[in-house]
Order: C-alpha cells, then structure tokens, then sequence
C-alpha cells in the first residue's frame, strides 16, 4: 500500500485508513480520486446522480478500483458510514445532498485538496477566467526544463491526484485551477500563485459577479510572506486584491512599463525591481501572437523567476514555445481560407481574443451551452472583421438578439455543427478565416471542448482531403 506524504497541517491530519469516503461525480476527476483513495487505504464510495450511467462502464473505468457504486440515489445507512466527502469539480457545492452531507458534520473537500494533502514537494498554480491552460503549459514547460521531477495537473486535463503517488520532496507540480476547484480548498498552498483576469464566467454556478471574484481570490487563502502571487495589473480588480495581500505580490502589464514587476518596455518583456531591470525576449522572438499571449507568457515568466529558475532558463523555453491546442490553433489552409480552432474559447472574454487575433475576414462559427453569459461586448469586438456569425445550440437566439441589438445583422441559426461547418466552407472566399470561438461551453452538443475543436479539425482535413 502507498504511504502518503500528507502534508502537516492543523486543519487536515486526516487517517483514513479504512474509513468510507465519498467521491461525488464519476468523470476522469472522480475516477481518479477514488484509485488514490484507495491506495491510501481508505474505502472509496462512487456515487453519480446520473441514473442513465451504467455500473458496468464506470467498473471498467476503475481499473481494479473495489470502490462501491451508486447511481441515483445514496443509500442512508451508507452516507451514516462516510469519513469525508470529495467531489468532482462539476458537482455544485450547494446541491441538496451536498448540503445535508455537510450538515452531518462531514468535511467536503474537492479532488485538488485531497492531492494537494497527499503530494509532496512544491505546488505552482495559475488560475484566472482566461489564459489559464496556455499560461499553465508554459509555465509546466520551463519548468521540465529547469527542474527534474514536475507535474503539469488539474483543469487541463491531467487530475491532481492521478499524479499524487509519483511526487517526491523534490518535486515541483503545476496545477491549472479553476474557479470550480478552488470551492473546496482548506489548507491547498501554492508557493506561487498567478490570477490572471478576472471577468464574468460562470455565472450560473457561482449566482454573482462578487461570489466569482472571491472564488478565484481563494488560491491565496493559505499563502503567507514566504511565498510569491503573480497579478495582472491592468485587471482593476486585481490591482485593488493585491494591496490586501500578505504574500509578496508581483504585478504583471502588457500596457505601461512597471516600476516593480514584469512588463511591455516597447516590443521588449522584461522584470524591474527600482533600479534593477532583467531582459527577457522581444516579443518578435515568440511564437505566441497576441497582446493576451504576452501576458501569459510574463504571467508564467514572472512566476518561474519568483520561484529561483534563471533567466537564461525562462527564456530558452519562452522563445520556443508554440500554441496550445484548441486555443487560437492555425489548423490548415484550403483554397486560400484559413482554419483556426479557438474551441477553447469558452466565454465572450475569451472570444474576444479569437477575433482580435484574426487578420482578415472572417467566418465565425459561435453559440453553445448558456453559462448566463452577456455577449455584446464580443459582437462590438469584431469591428468589422466578421463577414457572418454562424450560430448554433442553446444560445444562438440570445447570441443573434445580443447582434441584432448591437447593428450586427449578418447571423446564420445552424441546427448541427456540421451544417455550420459547411455553410462556412461553402461561403468562404480566399483570403478569408474561418473561425470557431463560440464563446460558450460545449455542453449539451459535445462532452468538453477539447471535443468540439477536434471535430472541427477533422472537418477541416476532410475538406483537405476531399477528391478534386
């Protein structure tokens, strides 16, 4: 059996040996929690409230895993043996068993602060409405550059505690963290963190602007002055975060030069701290185009050197460093049209930087699951670039009224993706783009974006590949 390097808090000196723990939700996070779980001895209890899951599958999936399974409903006598509760990051805080749970007295912890109790070595964590997957690759990527032992982990598609068992005192783990998984944390402590940006997303979870911004706020929570929080200065809310905060703040902006902190001096990224300054790169030495890839990459730079990796390190892996898939991806051209894949793209903020970054005209294919999103500001955004938005699943009336109150008339209701697809194919010009950022999750059509951008890839080579 595994021995747990748990980390010794006040809060959290858990033993779980042979106690029954809950996992809630049964996707690759739960699944993961439950193996950990049980390598560390405990008792793990699957449970989904989804009756049209089948045992059988979620068995397969365990891999050897002796976790019970329940779908539908917890039997009582089984929710009066439980130790502790550990949902997926899907699964709403304030569900009715959620809460009956807690008012047992039970402690609910998410599947970040259950790794983050078992791991060893040092966390880096990056959170933030956008940029969190390109920011955090970076970061894992000059991280494996620099350090022997890293895990990159989390919302980006590897869970925490899949990678727990393999972590020494050495080790150093990059975690993407979402606002979904910072609910739950106790004692979870980065060494450094990042925030981003905040804007609105997710609004049908958290109900407010003000519960988000605090969500987020909580990946400092534990942080004390030994330790580094990287902050976007040209974020108002941030700005204001950073004066309340115990830990050593380093402010990050791609609009003015900062006195203190790492910044745009003209087309040069670079670290000031008074009267020293550190060069980095210019930013026609990478391969990320975009002013919000210039704030990744310092967001991910600053957090790098706050943790003692050399400049010389930083920037070998800054000046090779190339896109993340589904985020602004170049998929191909054909007939002169060029295809990119912003499936990542999952809110107006973030399409925003889609349509920002295009260069020509362009075919916009957009609409989704509704997150109680407002996407005016988007449609202002394409500033005459886009020749039509191809609109398709559960937002495309609301997104086509938000247009139409906006002056923007050229929309196309599509029932299928394909037919979306196809519409833009067929009434693309040379010269122009065609573009998926949908500024909407992918729910309801796909099972997550990473789905939706390779169907569109796929879409794309087909059109590579069909006979002349």
């Amino acid at each position: 059996m595994w021995s747990a390097g748990v980390k010794e808090t006040e809060e959290n000196n858990m033993d779980l040996q042979n106690k029954k723990v809950l996992v809630f939700g049964t996707g690759i996070s739960g699944i993961a929690a439950a193996q950990l779980l049980e390598k560390m001895g405990a008792l793990p209890v699957l449970f989904d409230g989804n009756t049209e899951l089948k045992k059988e599958d979620i068995r397969e999936k365990l891999d050897g895993t002796e976790a019970e399974i329940y779908l539908g409903e917890l039997p009582q006598d089984t929710a009066e043996q439980l130790s502790l509760v550990v949902l997926s990051p899907g699964v709403p805080t304030d569900l009715p068993l959620v809460n009956a749970l807690r008012e047992r007295g039970l402690p609910i912890w998410g599947e970040i602060e259950l790794a983050y109790e078992n791991s060893r070595g040092d966390v880096l964590a990056v959170t933030g409405t956008n940029g969190k997957t390109t920011t955090t690759s970076l970061l894992g990527a000059i991280m494996k550059h620099a350090r022997d032992s890293v895990f990159v982990v989390g919302n980006i598609g590897v869970p925490y505690t899949q990678m727990v068992t393999q972590t020494t005192e050495d080790s150093v783990t990059v975690a993407e963290i979402s606002s979904f998984q910072l609910e739950t944390i106790e004692a979870f402590r980065p060494k450094v963190s990042a925030i981003l940006n905040i804007t609105p997303d997710h609004l049908n979870r958290h109900h407010t602007m003000e519960e988000y911004i605090r969500v987020k706020e909580l990946i400092t929570l534990n942080q004390t002055p030994e330790d580094t929080c990287v902050l976007n200065y040209e974020d108002e809310i941030l700005r204001e975060f950073g004066k309340s905060l115990s830990c050593r703040v380093i402010f990050f902006s791609s609009l003015r030069t900062l006195e203190k902190g790492i910044s745009l001096n003209g087309d040069r990224i670079e670290y000031r701290d008074g009267d020293t300054v550190i060069p980095f790169c210019s930013t026609g030495e990478l391969k990320l185009p975009g002013r919000h890839n210039y704030e990744n990459v310092m967001a991910a730079a600053a957090m790098a050197l706050a943790y003692g990796v050399s400049v010389e390190d930083i920037c070998y892996v800054l000046k090779r460093f190339t896109a993340v898939e589904h985020r602004i991806e170049f998929v191909a051209e054909v007939d002169g049209v060029a295809y990119y894949n912003d499936s990542k793209g999952t809110n107006p903020d973030a399409a925003i930087k889609g349509i920002q970054a295009m260069d020509r005209p362009t075919l916009l294919i957009g609409g989704g699951y509704d997150k109680n999103s407002d996407y005016e500001e988007w449609i202002q955004a394409f500033d005459g670039k886009v020749r039509y938005l191809v609109l398709i699943g559960q937002t495309r009336e609301k997104i086509k009224e938000a247009a139409e109150r906006c002056g923007f008339t050229d929309t196309v209701l599509a029932d299928t993706f394909e037919e979306a697809f196809d519409f833009c194919a067929g009434h693309a010009r040379r010269g122009d783009a065609v573009l998926l950022s949908p500024a909407c999750a992918s729910w309801g059509m796909f099972p997550n974006y990473e789905v939706r951008g390779k169907v569109f890839k796929e879409l794309v080579h087909k059109l590579e590949h069909r006979p002349e």
